[in-house]
């Protein structure tokens, strides 16, 4: 049986607390591009003469995490695994208009309960 997303642990420590793994199924990773809608990008630019939270970055950001957080699930659901350990997130930028979000770790099967 293939574990679904919210049975696939992800934690950034290199165990998981009280349990034991059984076996190290390797690499896994998620990443997503994202551009800015130019209608964003002037009403960025806008917030960014007063100051404040520019609340457009912010919500593609959040959604690119998401959209990576789902893809490294997808690859470790992929290789049977029950969690995700070491998991670490990096962002870059490409260009002057676009941003990567990229997360990353191990995938492991567990020693059953």
């Amino acid at each position: 049986m293939t574990p679904s997303r919210s049975e696939i642990l992800v934690v950034t420590t290199d165990r998981v607390a009280t349990r034991e793994i059984a076996e190290v199924l390797g690499l896994v990773r998620g990443s997503t591009v994202r551009a800015k809608h130019i209608g964003s990008d002037i009403v960025a630019s806008l917030r960014n003469l007063v100051g404040g939270e520019v609340r457009e970055y912010a919500q593609l950001l959040a959604a690119a995490r998401e959209q990576a957080l789902d893809r490294i699930l997808e690859d470790a659901r992929r290789l049977g695994a029950d969690a995700v350990v070491g998991a670490r997130m990096q962002t870059s930028t490409i260009g002057q208009q676009a941003s990567e979000v990229v997360f990353y770790g191990t995938a492991v099967r567990l020693v059953p309960c």
